[in-house]
């Protein structure tokens, strides 16, 4: 029903095309002739001025010389490649120089290396390094293409007017109309899809659909190539993102999408202002952005969740673009400016000056405004979610990560119910995110390695349940992309005291998991993270729930043993990758590990009330190469049909490496008890050195105003609600 009424709505945004006065698609006259002034305003330097100078420095070592258009033959990290995407940024930034400057050396640059590609692009066929059904001709994959359609559209647009009519056809027909073709007919499967690629490759046709005022193209961009709106720019906008923003792939790929997004929005714009494209589907993309900031660290590197790389972080020139465009078509934003001032250079357009100038003030906040936050997953908002706990500020902020989300298309992991913690912008229990170099030739062309499948995006790999040491849903995505975790209830209504539930009940067949976790605050001057982890079963299975920590191990209060010859976890499903570096086994009270992260002590303290086996773990195995990093973990298993993993992580103490001192390494924690657990409640207790910590949860029902009774021994708790939290002193 909702996709007839979005196609509908698709429908009445019929695109005229007249002739424009060009450039008009990223920057327009006047606004180049503001530009100009604010560049040689004698104020103290600001930040517009230090990017154009920047900007100028980089496309004057090319002024008055040959620039080199190969044929391409290098996967990524080669010379051809690498060389391919500096001309279109080269191209695109000479474009700028030129409306600012009024120099037409600029042009002149631009409109050859142009010419160059429309002799260059009609002989090229699929690249030579090509390992999919989908490859590029510039480049070894067709979504590198895109982006050169893009940079290069705009570019076009730019120099528009400098250009004489032949010179113009030239380009049309030799640059733009063979890569056009080769996306709408050759690769018409993968350009009318539901994906970031695609957006990248609508954008593109787009972008040089409105430069030279070619309304199939812009058809075919906003509708797909059959113009009926199932696919295209705008299905992107209705079906990649929740009604909150969350893009499904996870934040690093919003990272990488919401360029395409914002700077083909802002064309469209500029083009007919009657779209109202930023307003569609509730301002959809300003929701985008503000949602991908939230999902980040401290340090402003994203989440790692699904294929994602550590190293990337708010500062990436696709945000940079974004943020400024989003400042000009959403007006002023606090947050943006605090991720602009990291960034510390701006876009040569109208949103770039208006950041500028915003950060001129001396009342920028040093970090992006934080906030425990929930964001839906799916088009209705209906397929699970991610959840983010956050207590503290500044740089003593903590954040717990819940994904229960949908599988996130292709570029997701096999990881319902798993969880990261990041404190003071370190990162605690880790994701490993995805394994790939990009722009590095020697590793695969800057491809996903074989080991991102094998290794990264399996369960193992994750924080969360693995059963029988096969991954969720088998490691089958078109399976997993069927299913999605729910949300059960959550409550952040009090800082000190956070909570969220979620269940899944199709990773395993037979088998339902429940992860319910609190984040408490100023418990004894620590913070602690609860973590009950619930296991449903048809039949007895074995249940591996690991912790990926980042850190130095401490100690431990239980006695393990070190192999002579290391072996393997086990043989499959990311298992062949661990090594066994050490193993201990407990049927009761608590199992107590510690690390040291930089200046922190952790402590994960486990209840070990049934048989449970401990292992210390590191990638390296079966790795010849070398790809993967050597990161540790602690798995803690009980085989049996529905065992519970009941865990306390402990945030406490603090190493003084200057002046050798340390305090508060110990944990807390004295006891963990489950006290009740049954179909219809669970009661535990936690006790600490000095407080006791006591909570239940309803199973059945969680509506916030039913009354619960429960008696256990002498202690008779009622609460109203899907839980129930009380702190006594001992």
């Amino acid at each position: 029903m909702l996709k007839n009424i979005l196609f509908f709505a698709t429908c009445l945004m019929v695109v005229h095309l007249n002739a424009q006065t060009h450039p008009f698609l990223f920057l327009n006259k006047q606004d180049a002739r503001t530009l100009l002034q604010a560049t040689k305003s004698n104020e103290s330097i600001s930040v517009l001025k230090a990017s154009f100078v920047e900007t100028k420095k980089e496309v004057d070592e090319y002024v008055g010389k040959e620039v080199d258009v190969p044929i391409p033959k290098d996967p990524a990290g080669g010379y051809t490649h690498d060389k391919h995407k500096a001309n279109y940024m080269l191209m695109f930034n000479a474009g700028i120089l030129y409306n600012i400057t009024g120099e037409t050396k600029y042009a002149l640059l631009v409109k050859n290396m142009l010419l160059k590609y429309a002799v260059l692009n009609p002989t090229l066929k699929k690249h030579p390094q090509s390992t999919s059904p989908f490859s590029g001709h510039l480049f070894w994959q067709s979504l590198n293409d895109a982006n050169w359609m893009v940079y290069t559209g705009l570019a076009y647009d730019l120099v528009y007017n400098y250009l004489s009519a032949d010179e113009r056809k030239k380009i049309e027909i030799g640059a733009f109309k063979p890569e056009v073709d080769y996306f709408t007919i050759d690769l018409k499967d993968w350009y009318d899809r539901l994906h970031n690629h695609s957006v990248w490759a609508c954008a593109g046709v787009g972008i040089i659909g409105l430069a030279t005022n070619n309304k199939d193209y812009v058809d075919m961009a906003l509708y797909g190539t059959d113009k009926k709106g199932k696919v295209g720019f705008i299905a992107q906008m209705d079906n990649l993102f929740s009604p909150d923003g969350y893009y499904t792939e996870g934040p690093y790929y919003t990272r990488y999408a919401i360029l395409p997004y914002m700077v083909f929005a802002n064309a469209l714009e500029n083009a007919n202002p009657k779209l109202k494209i930023f307003e569609h589907r509730n301002s959809i993309l300003q929701k985008a952005l503000i949602t991908c900031l939230q999902l980040t660290n401290i340090n402003g590197s994203f989440f790692p969740l699904n294929d994602a790389l550590k190293e990337k972080d708010f500062t990436s020139n696709e945000l940079v673009t974004a943020i400024d465009i989003a400042r000009n078509r959403y007006g002023n934003d606090n947050g943006l400016l605090t991720v602009a001032k990291k960034q510390n250079r701006v876009s040569l357009d109208k949103g770039g000056l208006l950041i500028s100038n915003a950060l001129k003030s001396n009342k920028i906040e040093n970090v992006f405004p934080y906030k425990s936050i929930e964001s839906t997953d799916g088009v209705l908002g209906n397929e699970g979610g991610l959840s983010v706990l956050r207590n503290g500020s500044n740089e003593n902020l903590s954040s717990l990560v819940f994904k229960y989300a949908s599988q996130g298309l292709g570029h997701g992991h096999f990881d319902r119910l798993s969880i990261n913690v990041f404190d003071k912008g370190n990162e605690i229990l880790q994701d490993y995110g995805s394994a790939r170099f990009i722009g590095i030739e020697q590793k695969f062309g800057g491809r996903y390695l074989n080991e991102n499948a094998q290794y990264a995006a399996q369960t193992i790999a994750h924080n969360t349940l693995v059963q029988d040491e096969t991954s969720h849903f088998g490691g089958d995505i078109e399976l997993g992309q069927q299913y999605h975790a729910d949300k059960v209830f959550s409550d952040f209504t009090n800082s000190n005291v956070q909570v969220v539930s979620a269940v899944d009940k199709n990773a395993y067949k037979g088998t339902e998991l429940k992860r319910t976790l609190f984040l408490l605050d100023s418990i004894e001057g620590r913070k602690y993270i609860i973590d009950l982890f619930t296991s449903n079963s048809n039949t007895v299975h074995q249940f591996d729930l690991p912790f990926h920590y980042n850190g130095q191990v401490m100690s431990t209060n239980f006695k393990y043993a070190t192999p002579k010859t290391l072996e393997t976890m086990g043989k499959h499903d990311g298992y062949e990758f661990l090594w066994k570096e050490a193993e201990a086994e407990m049927n009761q009270g608590i199992a107590q590990f510690t690390f040291l992260n930089k200046d922190k002590f952790y402590t994960i303290s486990t209840l070990t009330n049934d048989a449970t086996n401990i292992y210390l773990t590191r990638i390296g195995a079966n790795d010849p190469n070398f790809n993967l990093r050597s990161e540790t973990s602690i798995v803690f298993r009980k085989t049996k049909q529905s065992p519970v993993f009941l865990s306390v992580v402990e945030m406490n103490g603090f190493y003084d490496t200057r002046n050798e001192f340390s305090y508060d390494s110990y944990a807390n924690v004295k006891e963990i008890k489950i006290l009740q657990q049954d179909e219809k409640t669970t009661v535990f207790k936690i006790v600490l050195k000095n407080t006791t910590l006591l909570f239940a949860l309803s199973n059945k029902s969680v509506d916030q105003k039913e009354k619960h009774d429960v008696t256990i021994s002498s202690e008779h708790i009622k609460w109203e609600g899907p839980y129930y939290f009380k702190k006594m002193n001992n």
